[in-house]
């Protein structure tokens, strides 16, 4: 039995993900930001079929993100797909005890960190894949490393586009460093879904939630892709990401600077 963690999997496109996931008889770790939020959705989840089981870690707090990663470990110590799904939307700047802006810090530095902390258990299971839900957004990023956390003119939606510019970025650059490793890392674009975050960002409706799992849930399961990595999809295709996206020499300046950024988390 393939297991895969799904971060934010207590409500929106990561439930339905994991839905569908447990749907094919997958282990599936449960993410949610609190203790009581992941045991309660696995519990829900539990008449799906395979097996879910609650992981917790709130996302705006490096340091249980490290225990987090800890506890996947112990769970599983061959990790067959990590699904890097949860986002925020902050409408106001927002800081993390840690100092970082929240989008930032949730959207991408704590999935940075998460992945790395889990890459022995990755490396562990042959042919493991590391999925990444950006954002069709993400075209309209534009990193500024002199501000990354918008301490000056804090615009919400350019904030959440820098920050899925950014999930692509490390998608590529993971991509690129694990070649030869036997671990793909690709990115997703889920479509335009009636998810919380859609409602409280942008004042808008749209597509059923089981339908912007449907290329995470193809990313982690295709035969076809197994080989795929570096890769860019939405509607379970291939897409065009933005120019900047393909430049991997941001992506391993933004490595650098996420690297040192989490530095003191392990």
């Amino acid at each position: 039995m393939k297991t895969v963690l799904i971060t934010g999997a207590t409500d929106g496109i990561g439930l339905a993900t994991a839905s569908a996931l447990l749907a094919l008889d997958w282990r599936v770790l449960v993410h949610g930001r609190s203790e009581s939020r992941a045991r309660s959705a696995a519990h829900n989840l539990s008449t799906a079929g395979g097996a879910a089981i609650p992981v917790w870690g709130d996302f705006t707090r490096l340091r249980e993100v490290a225990t987090l990663a800890d506890q996947v470990g112990t769970l599983a110590p061959s990790l067959s797909v990590l699904i890097n799904n949860a986002g925020v939307y902050d409408k106001q700047r927002a800081v993390t005890e840690d100092g970082f802006e929240r989008t930032f810090a949730v959207n991408y530095l704590a999935h940075f960190l998460l992945t790395r902390r889990l890459l022995p258990c990755l490396l562990a299971a042959p042919g493991a894949r590391v999925i990444h839900v950006s954002s069709g957004t993400h075209h309209a990023g534009q990193l500024d490393f002199t501000d990354l956390q918008f301490t000056t003119r804090y615009d919400a939606y350019q904030a959440y586009c820098n920050s899925k510019l950014a999930n692509v970025l490390f998608s590529n650059a993971l991509a690129a460093r694990y070649l030869s490793k036997q671990l793909t890392s690709n990115a997703l674009h889920p479509g335009v879904i009636a998810t919380k975050l859609l409602r409280v960002g942008f004042g808008a409706d749209g597509a059923p939630v089981a339908s912007g799992a449907e290329t995470s849930v193809h990313l982690a399961t295709s035969s076809a892709l197994e080989a795929r990595t570096g890769g860019y999809f939405s509607e379970g295709r291939t897409a065009k990401a933005a120019r900047a996206a393909g430049d991997l020499d941001l992506a391993e300046r933004l490595w650098a600077v996420s690297e040192t950024l989490t530095a003191g988390f392990g």
